[in-house]
């Protein structure tokens, strides 16, 4: 599948129910925001609770890579569509299962501005009837997702603005992917 395969603000999986996208501004250029979330590897200097992020294979669709999360949960991320200077489309998720699609997007808001925006279509729920996912979805999956995604967006703020890693946890502890805190204590 060619890299532009996908438009920008086409929706990459059709048909999944409620996925939601969190988005942020930032004080700098799309081009500068694109080479941040391009760079192989750019997750262990930005994402808030990655402890490394090993590349496989790199850029364009078809990259491969790992993010190691803080409190040991390894995901996969398979690179499906990749539009230069404007996002990604990927599956994550755990080695050998079910995968979620993350869709990653800039804004241009205006001269030395622009918004990073990321979409999560969750796989977790998807198999379970409507009439019962809802409450689930609302109550515990939705605002777990969006305060994940709120620390993801500021990490790479962040590192584009201040041009060094983002510390760990800086934005809060997320009880998904942060270490408990005896463990955080001891690295």
């Amino acid at each position: 599948m060619p890299d532009s395969a996908l438009p920008p603000g086409a929706d990459p999986l059709p048909g999944s129910r409620w996925p939601l996208a969190v988005a942020r501004p930032i004080a700098a250029p799309a081009a500068q925001v694109w080479a941040m979330i391009s760079m192989p590897g750019n997750l262990e200097p930005c994402h808030p609770f990655c402890r490394e992020n090993p590349v496989e294979r790199w850029p364009g669709a078809g990259s491969r890579e790992r993010v190691c999360y803080l409190n040991g949960l390894v995901l996969e991320r398979r690179f499906r569509h990749w539009i230069d200077g404007v996002g990604d489309d990927l599956e994550a998720g755990r080695p050998g299962g079910r995968a979620s699609l993350v869709s990653w997007r800039i804004l241009k808001l205006g001269p030395g501005r622009s918004a990073l925006q990321i979409t999560i279509y969750p796989h977790l729920l998807q198999q379970v009837p409507v009439a019962v996912r809802w409450l689930p979805h609302l109550v515990r999956l939705r605002p777990m997702l969006a305060t994940y995604l709120r620390s993801v967006l500021a990490g790479f703020e962040w590192c584009v603005i201040r041009g060094e890693p983002v510390p760990r946890n800086r934005f809060g502890r997320h009880p998904w992917f942060s270490a408990p805190a005896t463990l955080a204590a001891r690295r």
